[in-house]
């Protein structure tokens, strides 16, 4: 995710310069933040927020506002040797972002390291949203899947690899039985073949020809011998290639069989799919646009409540009747609407900010219900492209087979044709040979046509024996490669349980977390009547898109005590909003560490913490400062005074 990897950030210098021009409410400002906590110490409406966010820019969020009445801001990182920048421009009426931020992928860190009034994760504990999805929300599941199919492909293929390699275990003593049979009956051609050779040549001593009869004799069965070789390699191939037809004609046979077990793929079909994947899609992108639209418009307003954009504070003001400064107001009960200048209820805007809010989860449920959809169409799509592709896959290679079996066909009857010629040239040498033997020649013929044969059979014999010899080599190989590939085998079951249970490993990660977190805030905040406050992991069946399947819910527990000692399950609207504030940030700081955050992101930043009393946030500020190397909290003077003396504090922005 990020761009500095855990031994960067520890290397980090002992400071963090920022820069920032025309950012929400500052013309221009530079600030050191000293290791540890910093606190931004000041009343309402003097940029604290405006600079946090100004920090969150650099660090790759797009949660902040460019200056009412400039173009162009900037914004500037200096850790140690490395410098991160981020520029503000507006184009058009809409503020366009660049530069080069710490973070690549800020989706984590908007979550559960930019705890801001707004950040979703605090917001969802208030809400009693559905935790778990927030949690889970960086994780790319859909790469969790496509990494799972790819390893257990391979697994499969290593499967078939060593099942054929186990089968070749019981083939190699087949195959040195083979090749000691072959020997022996090689060495008893050989023994044969000397024995006929010396039969020969005592009967060629008896022979009283003259030398050309006995030449021409001699030629007249070489020719005999060499025909009647050609006619055995003749054969052989005939053998063969009826072998390597019935080889292919059972090929085509399973292939038949596999092409009728396909589905049928209508193109139609997988029209109708790509249409409402585009349809689905373009929806998303329609809500998405919408939930952005809710978050500037939350954004704005919740600054304006914090009072941190002075120009519009200082219109309002001369636009309010009584004069009185808006600072004030903002501390009451009534303020001064930003758009028609009339004097409100806060609990009115309140309101409709909560509205607003609730409008924006629901967009954010429709979303993700989208994805699921989107999720199940996609599946069926590929399913529908993979059988079709098979289809297409099976129809080539049968047709491959077919032009294969035909050519095969053809040489088989060129074959026979020069089996039958030989066979007619072998009937002529015969008789040519019986011409030119006397009757004396007669068992000297007799022996050389069986010394022939004798040699045309010893030549056969070793060349299977070569052929045996090369299969045995080949087997030893693949025996010496089955160690490798059973190792790879295990490392892929490693792999592959990981990943399946990766996502529940985070949740159950994300309940423990959180559960040890809260217990021992609780115990340092010191809420007198609440006994535990944890999250429940369960399995429940729930609808994605139009399927339903198993997945984890985290329940969140309230329980409290009575006077007399009695404990009762509460729930979480009934939390005071301290109660809940506490809960939403130890939600947070869970999400912060099981993400890793602490190993990639050195900071992080909280403001909105008035619910609570001073004492409660100097414990909880000591409590998240062991988790960051810097933590950048916005406080009220009279809350930062419950701080540590030890801790930075800034005051003039």
């Amino acid at each position: 995710m990020s761009q500095c990897t855990m031994s960067q950030s520890r290397a980090i210098e002992d400071h963090a310069e920022l820069s920032v021009e025309n950012v929400g409410g500052i013309d221009a400002t530079e600030i050191t933040f000293s290791p540890g906590v910093t606190s931004l110490t000041g009343r309402n409406a003097t940029n604290r927020t405006s600079l946090l966010q100004a920090l969150m820019a650099t660090l790759g969020s797009e949660r902040v506002s460019l200056k009412g009445d400039a173009d162009h801001g900037e914004v500037e990182l200096t850790l140690g040797d490395d410098t991160y920048t981020r520029t503000l421009e507006r184009r058009n009426g809409t503020v366009v972002f660049d530069g080069d931020p710490y973070l690549e992928d800020t989706e984590a860190a908007e979550l559960f390291a930019f705890l801001l009034e707004s950040n979703e994760a605090r917001q969802a504990v208030a809400r009693d949203d559905d935790l778990r999805e927030v949690i889970m929300r960086p994780v790319d599941t859909a790469a969790i899947n496509a990494e799972i199919e790819q390893l257990e492909a391979e697994k499969r293929d290593l499967d078939d690899e060593l099942d054929r390699l186990e089968s070749l275990d019981s083939r190699l003593p087949e195959l040195e039985a083979e090749k000691t049979r072959l020997e022996d009956r090689i060495e008893d051609k050989r023994t044969e073949l000397d024995a006929k050779e010396s039969e020969i040549e005592d009967a060629d001593q008896t022979v009283d020809d003259t030398r050309e009869q006995k030449n021409a004799f001699e030629d007249a069965l070489d020719e005999l011998q060499e025909v009647r070789s050609e006619l055995e390699d003749v054969r052989y191939r005939i053998d063969t290639e009826r072998e390597s037809i019935q080889a292919l004609e059972d090929e085509r046979d399973e292939l038949e069989t596999t092409m009728t077990e396909l589905p049928e793929t209508p193109a139609g079909d997988l029209d109708e799919l790509e249409t409402e994947i585009d349809r689905l899609r373009d929806h998303k992108q329609s809500l998405e646009s919408t939930i952005n639209q809710l978050q500037r418009i939350l954004q704005f307003n919740e600054e304006l409540l914090e009072g941190d954009n002075p120009e519009l504070q200082a219109a309002l003001q001369n636009r309010s009747d009584d004069g009185e400064a808006l600072t004030d107001q903002l501390v009451e009960d009534t303020t001064v609407c930003w758009t028609c200048g009339s004097e409100v209820e806060r609990d009115a805007i309140d309101d409709t900010l909560d509205g607003l809010r609730e409008l924006r989860s629901e967009h954010s449920s429709k979303r993700n219900e989208i994805d699921a959809e989107l999720d199940e169409l996609t599946d069926r799509r590929d399913a529908l492209r993979g059988d079709r592709d098979q289809r297409e896959r099976v129809d080539r290679k049968l047709d491959e087979i077919d032009r294969e079996i035909s050519q095969r066909e053809a040489t088989l009857d060129d074959l026979t044709d020069e089996r039958s010629t030989l066979e007619d040239t072998i009937d002529e040498r015969e008789a040519a040979v019986e011409e030119l033997e006397g009757q004396e020649q007669s068992e000297l013929l007799d022996h050389h046509k069986e010394a022939n044969q004798l040699e045309f059979e010893l030549g056969r014999l070793e060349s299977d024996l070569e052929d045996v010899r090369e299969e045995i080599a080949s087997v030893e190989e693949d025996l010496d490669e089955r160690d490798r590939l059973t190792d790879r085998r295990e490392e892929l079951q490693t792999e592959l349980a990981d990943l399946r249970t990766r996502i529940e490993q985070l949740e159950a990660e994300a309940v423990e977390e959180f559960n040890d977190h809260m217990e021992t805030i609780l115990g340092v905040l010191d809420y007198a009547n609440i006994e535990r406050i944890w999250i429940e992991r369960t399995e429940q069946t729930v609808r994605e898109g139009r399927r339903k399947v198993e997945r984890g819910v985290f329940d969140l527990h309230v329980i409290r005590s009575t006077n007399e000692g009695t404990t009762y399950e509460d729930s979480i609207g009934h939390l005071s909003e301290s109660e809940r504030e506490v809960t939403g940030l130890v939600f947070a700081l869970a999400g912060y560490l099981v993400h890793d955050l602490h190993e990639s992101l050195p900071f992080i930043v909280i403001d909105s913490l008035e619910a609570l009393d001073s004492d409660r946030i100097a414990a909880l500020v000591e409590y998240f400062g062991e988790y960051a190397t810097y933590l950048v909290v916005a406080l009220l003077p009279e809350d930062a005074a419950a701080l540590s003396d030890e801790y930075q504090r800034v005051t003039d922005i």
